[in-house]
């Protein structure tokens, strides 16, 4: 089982960013993402999003939203809050915390961190740098409906069991790759937010 102890050792001491030629592309295991840097663009913009960890009495979850269905980018998919790093942010955790406030209401002083993915690429351009916080319990949202159509949480368990982790294949530069989907309930849980949440199982069985 993993527990916040553990988390928080396996996250100690870690930074966010660095060289953008290690960085995972989001939703493929790190080996296969080795094959396609070659293909990924010379320029890209810095988001940050934030992987809000719910400190429940009766066990840690994920907390995720949908995201709207009439947006432009990747509507109607499942994300974590967060969005693009803005020139007066003082970092990717600041980011983080404005993006969350901004899109579901989350006041950042419920908010801890506790360190930080590495780095991912998504198709739409973007080097995201994953936040992985705990969050106090007593919060209450207020959606952006602009952004997002509903908040919900998963079992942290449920996440980080194989059991769940759902195979399928994507094409990416003429290229089939195997990636990881996670169902649960009436929400599926694919592509980049995958990809990180898998990036965290990987880190926290390492070892």
């Amino acid at each position: 089982m993993a527990s916040r102890q553990l988390i928080e050792e396996r996250l100690r001491g870690t930074q966010p960013g660095g060289d953008p030629v290690k960085a995972l592309i989001a939703g493929l295991e790190p080996g296969q993402a080795d094959e396609l840097r070659k293909l990924l663009p010379a320029e890209f913009s810095r988001a940050a999003v934030l992987v809000p960890i719910v400190d429940r009495p009766e066990g840690l979850t994920i907390l995720l939203t949908q995201r709207a269905s009439h947006l432009k980018h990747h509507p109607g998919q499942i994300s974590f809050p967060g969005g693009r790093v803005e020139a007066n942010d003082a970092g990717p955790w600041e980011t983080a915390l404005r993006e969350t406030e901004e899109e579901i209401g989350l006041g950042r002083e419920h908010v801890s961190l506790a360190g930080y993915l590495a780095d991912h690429f998504v198709i739409s351009g973007y080097l995201v740098t994953p936040a992985v916080a705990f969050v106090r319990t007593g919060f209450e949202l207020k959606l952006d409906l602009t952004e997002v159509d509903e908040v919900f949480e998963v079992p942290l368990e449920f996440v980080l069991d194989p059991a769940n982790h759902v195979p399928r294949e994507r094409r990416f530069g003429g290229h089939t790759f195997k990636a990881f989907d996670i169902p649960y309930q009436r929400h599926n849980i694919w592509g980049a937010t995958a990809g990180m949440l898998m990036s965290l199982h990987r880190m926290l069985r390492e070892g």
